[in-house]
């Protein structure tokens, strides 16, 4: 799966998305360090060890590098940054029962800010799956030759 980029100095504005989603009854913010456990489970439960490992990696990091969406105490979603590779954006997942709150977009936007907020320029989206989400969203362009990228020799 090919690689994207997106120009962080470039982002559309996220002030309207994020008040729209707090009008859900959701709240967006970084995770704690106390919480690794449960956004691990949430990982676990709703998508993969190796998804799992990464959040792992972005709770050790200061920041730390996972913002979750959340409503009445539950985990809906999270986005990572900076853990396969610096600069990198994701993991990211929604679970099934919260999908098309826009809590995806959001997640989105809160981590590509955190990249930001740190001094990149840019942001590489690895192994990009929905390429029009992304495309649409934050102006994600493709990188040529980017396939497999740094995903190869992967470990079961």
């Amino acid at each position: 799966m090919i690689d994207m980029l997106v120009r962080l100095y470039d982002l559309p504005e996220s002030a309207s998305l994020y008040a729209e989603t707090a009008g859900k009854g959701v709240t967006l913010r970084r995770a704690r360090a106390f919480e690794k456990h449960t956004v691990a489970a949430f990982a676990r439960a709703h998508f993969s060890e190796k998804w799992v490992s990464e959040v792992e990696v972005a709770m050790t990091r200061q920041p730390i590098a996972c913002f979750i969406a959340t409503r009445d105490k539950q985990i809906l979603g999270f986005a990572c940054y900076d853990t396969t590779q610096r600069g990198f954006f994701g993991p990211t997942g929604v679970s099934e029962n919260a999908r098309g709150l826009g809590l995806g977009k959001a997640l989105l936007f809160k981590a590509l800010e955190g990249l930001r907020d740190i001094g990149y320029a840019y942001a590489i989206i690895g192994g990009v799956g929905p390429r029009e989400f992304y495309a649409k969203n934050c102006g994600a362009i493709e990188i040529p030759g980017s396939d497999p990228g740094t995903y190869t020799d992967l470990l079961p």
